[in-house]
């Protein structure tokens, strides 16, 4: 036989057994039983005895339609659990709504994102008559209202000091005469212009002009002062970054990213189990805040209907993207992002975000 025939088959056998080979190793990647790790987190992770259901658990079973592997899911009990049992590879892989950052992308794999959320803020819902008797009583507003009354009577004194001995009848001697300053001040500040007292000596008037000029421009801070401790949403009491936070008791899930955010910032808090934790720790008035995934939150107040008590603030402290994760050095990260990025573009998944929305 001639040698290029030869060398004809040759490449023929090897070409068939490499297919054979890949097909048997194919299969049996298939056939092997994949382990799910999962912890709660409504509405994407509900547990209801032994199944399981919510829009993660959707969002996997369209992805296996495709991918077609046997799996079981194994529960933790919380999320901190949940992610060492990823990293010690004892899961091959969570379906859980768990945020990409960077300390958890040294340790472990994502896929591409499924859902894009925010990191939110749950307190307790206050009146607005309590949040008005808060601010009347609070320390800032009284404290203004003393330094006002300070001042009258400053001006007050100085101008019975002149007066005392040139207008004895409109400011007298001793304490009748300081207390008869004092209202002539007061009233001056206010504009109100009774005309009963008025200064008559050159330094009375020096000092009635200097008032005068002096109380047009605090009357106008005080006013401004009072509007806005009588506003339901004192500026003191309003969240606009997460730096604000550190003048409230702050409590968060363990192991969160609500957890590394705050750490990063350095705000003091204390780490509790799960959102139904969160969520009794502010009736308890145990936090003030309780900051985790916007959308648990939402789900968890709804469900117990502690939407009188409860409130989920419009201030979102940031972005979160929810990805499937993998040990570190997965292989199964490949094979699954774009089967999951094919399911985010199907109507099926676009309906159950809808009803979910």
């Amino acid at each position: 036989m001639p040698n290029n025939f030869k060398f004809f088959y040759f490449f023929i056998l090897l070409f068939c057994f490499q297919n054979a080979l890949y097909s048997q190793t194919d299969t049996l990647s298939s056939t092997k039983k994949l382990t799910i790790g999962l912890t709660d987190a409504p509405p994407f992770v509900i547990k209801k005895g032994d199944k399981f259901t919510g829009l993660s658990i959707s969002s996997w079973e369209l992805v296996n339609e495709d991918l077609e592997s046997n799996f079981e899911y194994k529960y933790y009990s919380s999320l901190s659990d949940l992610l060492n049992a990823i990293e010690t590879h004892e899961v091959d892989l969570s379906i859980n709504p768990i945020t990409v950052t960077d300390n958890r992308m040294k340790k472990l794999e994502f896929s591409q994102p499924y859902f894009i959320s925010h990191t939110g803020i749950a307190k307790k819902k206050e009146s607005e008559i309590w949040n008005y008797l808060k601010n009347l009583i609070s320390w800032d507003f009284i404290s203004a209202i003393l330094i006002l009354l300070g001042v009258i009577f400053i001006f007050g004194f100085l101008v019975w000091l002149f007066e005392r001995k040139h207008n004895q009848e409109e400011f007298g001697k001793g304490t009748k005469g300081i207390l008869q300053g004092f209202w002539w001040s007061a009233v001056t500040m206010t504009t109100v212009g009774y005309g009963d007292k008025s200064p008559r000596s050159l330094g009375g008037r020096v000092i009635g002009l200097i008032w005068m000029f002096m109380a047009i421009i605090m009357i106008s801070s005080l006013t401004a002062g009072i509007a806005s401790s009588l506003t339901v949403k004192n500026i003191n009491n309003e969240i606009t970054g997460v730096q604000d936070l550190d003048r409230f008791k702050v409590a968060t899930v363990g192991s969160s990213s609500a957890e590394e955010m705050l750490e990063l910032y350095n705000i003091d808090h204390y780490t509790i189990l799960n959102e139904i934790e969160g969520i009794d720790a502010l009736l308890a008035k145990d936090a003030t805040v309780f900051i985790y995934d916007k959308p648990i939150l939402k789900y968890e107040i709804s469900r117990r209907q502690l939407g009188d008590e409860l409130e989920v603030l419009e201030k979102n402290l940031k972005k979160d993207y929810y990805s499937y994760t993998f040990p570190k050095g997965s292989k199964l990260v490949r094979k699954i992002d774009p089967l999951l990025i094919s399911t985010l573009k199907t109507v099926k998944w676009n309906n159950l975000v809808s009803n979910y929305n």
